[in-house]
């Protein structure tokens, strides 16, 4: 009879993708998941294969580490090692004869890229086959994996969902931006693997690499100082200077493709420019494409502590004018990820979600990359767990002296314990909304002991009530002569005024004359206010145990020239000072002010179908009293090839109609998302639509 002789391999990768959750993943590979078989058809001719005769054996190669894994003809896998076990043989007339084969990856497995070889031995003839490669990948539907997560829902959202939703502005007026993950995009899990290949880790020493590469805690701090550029051939170049003439300016990205393709194409050069909602969410689709589950969290007013001991000064002159002084500062938002992961390095409890900080600001074990820190740890203030927890802690957490001075002379002071850390939220999981999850990492008493404690609730708009002396008074039982808030009348949206008013009470039986200094200076959200660009300053006198409100209004033509790029906002104070007796009271606010929305509307959008031709029509009403130029692009992965642009003038108060048609080419939700950048006005307009694919 003939020798057994291998006509060629089926690596099956339709079947074996649906079966491990990877299909629509683009990859130049077959793409798995750890902790899971997966199914090879060998096609042969001649004999039946004979398993006392015969020996098939696989190599499983990542260089320079390899695994040989003889076929058994039966049996279990293996939980531990790699495992082949032969299934089924059917001769087949027109291609001769097929064997099945399943093999088993350990769920401790590497992630990375393997080659496949294939050993035939037979009495005759031994003969090694290059079977192709597979890229390997973290397994959350796996248990035994350590990226385990139950949820079915939350599966689907933190890995497979590629569309989101990135939060910025003010606890006060919370902007929403959408983000595309482009998890799916033609190339971009191929390049997702290469910040694993290329880390300093990798080229140091590949062996031992690829050993830890099966924990998704040291994969996660690879990832972490891949994504900037500071120490490695990372992927984004930060930027906060405001001039973006040779890159781009941060605030234009809308998806992750573009970014990681530019990187790739590059030589893996660092793209310029990303700030830290951009580095966010370029982390978060690698996360998500190597199977880890990850979310994008914002943490409104977050603290950054240069000198690590947990309080942040802030100074006003007693016009109410913010001042620039000392390297801390509090930033409107700071954005990061958290990711899902078993913490086997901690004593237990410590699973779960953990915060990951690609934007480059400190550095943790010599290079600038931040986590994964235990959120359950920021919460318990386990300040020696590894990674990073005295940071986050102080993101969310530190306190807030804020000091009025003059000609160097501190005339008064008081801390602010509830400020930082006053919002923390993500994306509410199969929804476009907002999912507030400050609790899981402060508890409403949260705090240092050994700082002085606020008698006020603290934040944009409420009052600050200070004492005369400054050093080591906290004003505990002390009830003040004056109080002040500060309050918008409505959220602040551009081409409107800005009006908000000011509320004086005079807690005392006794008349006062009051001086009150009210102020206005832009500020970008990771730094402290330029100058005053608006102010107002008058004496006025009240009455025993009276209430005066005053309100003041800050035309749009006054802050526009002012407001010139996204993620500004407008620093609103007022010091109020009792002529007599000196005491001064100050309440302050920084506010965004809101971009007006684009509206996207699908025509018939609950029965859009895949491959079917589709219409959506961009909408936008000119609220200007002056034309606007820009350029419209439209984009939506897997229901546009190409993105949508077009170059659009539009007369004042003019609406702006235009039709998009797409063929939506994958199923599930989608997101079609707008923005349309005024060169004129340096303001970026957006909006998003999702919408449910159905098959055909």
């Amino acid at each position: 009879m003939d020798e057994l002789k291998l006509r060629n391999v089926h690596l099956q990768p339709v079947q074996n993708q649906i079966r491990h959750n990877t299909d629509g993943l683009s990859s130049s590979t077959l793409v798995l998941r750890r902790g899971q078989p997966f199914t090879i058809l060998i096609n042969y001719d001649g004999r039946p294969f004979d398993p006392l005769k015969d020996k098939l054996v696989f190599r499983i190669v990542q260089v320079p580490l390899s695994v040989e894994v003889p076929v058994s003809v039966s049996g279990n896998p293996s939980p531990s090692q790699w495992s082949a076990i032969l299934e089924r043989s059917a001769p087949d007339p027109n291609a001769g004869r097929t064997q099945a084969v399943s093999l088993f990856s350990p769920a401790s497995s590497s992630v990375g890229v393997y080659t496949l070889h294939l050993r035939v031995e037979t009495r005759g003839s031994i003969k090694t086959h290059v079977l192709g490669q597979f890229t390997l990948l973290c397994n959350p539907w796996c248990q035994a994996d350590s990226v385990f997560m139950q949820s079915e829902d939350l599966r689907n959202e933190y890995i497979r969902n590629d569309i989101g939703l990135l939060f910025k502005g003010s606890p006060e007026n919370i902007d929403s931006r959408p983000w595309s993950f482009d998890q799916y995009e033609r190339g971009v899990l191929d390049i997702c693997m290469k910040l694993l290949q290329l880390s300093p880790q990798s080229q140091a020493d590949a062996r031992k690499d690829l050993q830890n590469r099966s924990n998704p805690v040291y994969i996660s701090r690879v990832i972490s100082a891949m994504v900037n550029c500071q120490d490695d051939k990372g992927v984004l170049m930060g930027n906060w200077s405001g001039k973006y003439s040779d890159g781009v300016n941060p605030s234009m990205w809308s998806g992750s493709a573009d970014i990681l393709r530019q990187w790739a194409a590059t030589q893996f050069s660092p793209v310029k420019y990303g700030q830290c909602w951009v580095f966010a969410a370029v982390m978060c689709t690698v996360m998500r494409a190597l199977g880890i589950p990850t979310r994008v969290v914002t943490n409104f007013n977050s603290a950054h502590d240069t000198n690590a001991n947990m309080v942040i000064e802030e100074y006003y002159s007693e016009k109410g004018e913010k001042l620039s002084i000392g390297r801390d500062s509090v930033w409107n938002f700071h954005v990061w990820v958290e990711s899902w992961m078993k913490r086997p390095d901690l004593d237990g409890g410590y699973d779960g979600w953990q915060v990951l900080d690609p934007t480059p600001q400190e550095m943790s074990a010599g290079m600038y990359r931040c986590g994964p820190a235990a959120v359950k740890a920021v919460h318990e203030q386990k300040v020696n767990a590894p990674y990073d927890v005295p940071f986050v802690y102080a993101e969310v957490n530190a306190d807030v002296r804020i000091i009025i001075i003059r000609d160097g002379k501190i005339l008064a002071t008081k801390v602010d314990k509830d400020r930082v850390g006053a919002m923390i939220c993500t994306k509410r999981p199969g929804t476009m909304v907002m999912q507030d999850i400050t609790a899981e990492y402060k508890t409403e008493m949260d705090g240092m002991p050994f700082m002085f404690s606020s008698d006020a609730r603290g934040g944009g708009g409420t009052a600050e009530r200070f004492s005369r002396s400054g050093e080591g008074a906290n004003g505990r039982g002390v009830r003040q002569g004056v109080g002040v808030s500060l309050q918008l009348l409505k959220a602040p949206v551009v081409g409107e005024n800005l009006s908000f008013i000011v509320k004086i009470t005079n807690n005392m039986a006794i008349p006062k004359l009051l001086r009150k200094h009210v102020n206005a200076q832009n500020k970008e959200y990771n730094r402290d206010p330029t100058g005053t660009f608006w102010e107002d300053h008058d004496d006025l006198k009240i009455g025993p145990n009276e209430t005066v409100t005053v309100k003041h209004e800050i035309s749009f033509t006054e802050y526009m020239l002012n407001e010139a790029m996204e993620d500004c906002l407008v620093n609103l104070a007022v010091v109020i000072e009792d002529v007599k007796s000196q005491e001064r009271v100050l309440a302050s606010g920084e506010y965004n002010i809101s971009s007006p929305a684009l509206n996207i509307q699908i025509q018939n959008e609950y029965s859009v179908i895949i491959n079917t031709q589709q219409v959506a029509m961009v909408t936008f009403t000119n609220p200007f009293n002056v034309a606007v130029s820009g350029d419209l692009i439209v984009a939506g992965s897997g229901l546009l090839e190409e993105k949508v642009q077009m170059r659009l003038t539009i007369q004042p108060r003019e609406t702006m109609k235009r039709p998009i048609r797409f063929i939506p080419w994958m199923t599930g939700a989608k997101m079609l998302h707008a923005f349309l950048e005024l060169t004129d006005r340096s303001t970026v307009l957006r909006g998003f639509k999702t919408v449910t694919v159905q098959a055909a």
